[in-house]
C-alpha cells in the first residue's frame, strides 16, 4: 500500500515541479499566453507565471513578442494551497550570459591591437567597449606619453580608439594607448645603418682620402 501511495505522491505535479525547484532543473517551455504583468507557460500541466522582469536580462518593451517562444525556466516558487507556480528565465540568461563573458576573455590575446568606442571616462581612465562586447580600462598613465591630467581632457564618450591590449587580471582587461603611439613615433625615425662593407677597417682606409 505504501509503495501504492508513493506512486500517487509522484503523479502529483505539483511535487513534480517541487522537486524541479529543490533540484534547479532547466526546463523548455513555450510562452503560451501573455496577461498583465508577464507570461503564462504550462509545466507538468500546471500554469505558471512568468513575470515580466524574469523574462529577460533587460526590459521588454512589448510582451506580446513572447508570445509562442520556446524559452527556458527554472521553477523558483510553488504553493499549490494558493495554486501558484512562479518560474524565471533570467537566471539561466545570466549563467549563460557570464559563460559567454569568461569564453571570450579566455581568448583574450595580450598584445593584441584592437579598436573599441570609449564607453565611460572615470578620473582614473577611460573604459573602452571592445567589438566582441568586452570591455578594458585604458588607465589614465596608459592614455599618451604626454601628461594627462584628467581623461576628459583628451577623451569623449563615444570616441573611437585604438588599443594595445596588455593586461588580463580576474577577468579585467587592461588596455593601452600610449604604448601604440610610442610605436608610432619610432617608425618615423629611420637610422641609416651603413652595410658592413663600407665600413673602414683597416688604417690604409681611413687615412687614404687626407693629403699629408
Amino acid at each position: 500500500m505504501a509503495d501504492y501511495e508513493e506512486h500517487l505522491d509522484d503523479a502529483n505535479p505539483w511535487n513534480v515541479v517541487q522537486r524541479y525547484m529543490e533540484n534547479r532543473t532547466v526546463l523548455p517551455v513555450k510562452v503560451e499566453g501573455i496577461v498583465n504583468g508577464g507570461a503564462i507557460a504550462m509545466v507538468e500541466g500546471l500554469r505558471g507565471f512568468i513575470p515580466a522582469s524574469r523574462l529577460s536580462l533587460s526590459y521588454i518593451e512589448d510582451l506580446e513578442t513572447y508570445l509562442l517562444k520556446d524559452i527556458e525556466v527554472r521553477v523558483i516558487e510553488v504553493n499549490q494551497a494558493e495554486n501558484r507556480l512562479i518560474l524565471s528565465a533570467r537566471e539561466i540568461l545570466r549563467e549563460k550570459e557570464k559563460k559567454a563573458m569568461e569564453e571570450r576573455i579566455a581568448n583574450v590575446k595580450i598584445g593584441s591591437v584592437v579598436t573599441g568606442k570609449v564607453e565611460s571616462l572615470q578620473n582614473y581612465g577611460a573604459f573602452v567597449r571592445l567589438e566582441d562586447g568586452l570591455s578594458g580600462l585604458v588607465h589614465v598613465s596608459q592614455i599618451s606619453r604626454k601628461r594627462v591630467k584628467s581623461p576628459k581632457d583628451v577623451l569623449s564618450v563615444g570616441d573611437e580608439v585604438k588599443v594595445k591590449i596588455i593586461g588580463l587580471k580576474d577577468g579585467k582587461i587592461s588596455l593601452s594607448m600610449k604604448a601604440l603611439e610610442e610605436k608610432e613615433e619610432e617608425a618615423d625615425i629611420k637610422v641609416d645603418i651603413p652595410k658592413s662593407e663600407s665600413i673602414g677597417t683597416n688604417l690604409g682606409d681611413l687615412f687614404k682620402n687626407i693629403k699629408l
